[in-house]
């Protein structure tokens, strides 16, 4: 894989596709369908998936693509692959929020190897470069074809009797409430979407647990950016190293952290 281009046409393509997000998102009224799950999609879940899909395949048409809003690529069998969630955060975006984001990784051998995830309502954009460092462009406003200022992104250093936790928006629960107690917790937020890696990625959290249900395309970019800024993402039962290209495409219970938090089991 050349990574200097992929960087390069995934960031491309995650602006072109919030740009075609925010104009849905700023009319005075948008369609919302429910899924066969029961989980809702709008137009611009179906605008975006066509615009990174077809750029994707333009781009890279012998790599396979995996993309949420396609059904047909859910059946496939692959350890190395694009995959793609259009707009993560689709009940966020229905309610106005802002919490939303696109998502677009590649992964090598079951690693995600390289991300982008773009929050266009919070003007936020982070990424992994070609050497699979990552960083949080200067914003609000992005030129799709210059990068501009590539601000490098780590995780914290955690004090252990004082950590940052960031859990999910939608999809609090007691089972995650009782997990994060265990803990010495000195603030907790709730972000929506991706963002909840990017927030560990940079430092403002420590410690991200997800005792839900996720899919891959939920979690591969903000992954890949995650581990670009020295960050871990394990398996949430046992602490083995979590890995993508499972059968379906579907996700364990997980942790997202900086690497000197001390797990309990």
């Amino acid at each position: 894989m050349d990574f200097d281009r992929l960087v390069t046409v995934m960031r491309r393509l995650a602006l072109e596709a919030g740009d075609r997000i925010m104009e849905i998102y700023n009319a005075p009224d948008f369609e919302v369908k429910t899924k066969s799950d029961a989980s809702p999609v709008t137009e611009a879940d179906e605008a975006a998936d066509a615009l990174i899909s077809a750029g994707l395949a333009e781009a890279f048409p012998s790599v396979a693509l995996v993309t949420e809003e396609q059904a047909a690529s859910h059946g496939q069998n692959v350890s190395t692959f694009l995959i793609v969630d259009p707009l993560d955060g689709t009940k966020e975006f229905v309610q106005r929020r802002g919490d939303f984001t696109v998502n677009i990784a590649y992964v090598e051998n079951g690693v995600p190897l390289r991300g982008v995830v773009y929050a266009p309502a919070k003007g936020r954009l982070f990424y992994t470069l070609a050497d699979g460092r990552a960083v949080e462009e200067a914003g609000p406003a992005f030129d799709k074809e210059k990068p501009g200022v590539q601000n490098p992104i780590s995780v914290s250093m955690p004090d252990n009797r004082a950590l940052m936790v960031v859990a999910s928006k939608s999809h609090r629960d007691q089972a995650t409430d009782d997990y994060i107690g265990q803990y010495a917790v000195k603030d907790m937020t709730s972000a929506g979407s991706s963002l909840k890696f990017c927030l560990v990625a940079t430092g403002e959290a420590d410690l991200y647990p997800r005792l839900g249900r996720t899919m891959e395309w939920d979690t591969a970019a903000g992954d890949a950016v995650l581990r670009g800024a020295g960050g871990e993402m394990v398996r949430f039962e046992d602490h083995s190293p979590f890995t993508y290209g499972k059968e379906g495409f579907a996700n364990p219970f997980f942790i997202a952290f900086a690497p000197g938090v001390l797990l309990v089991k």
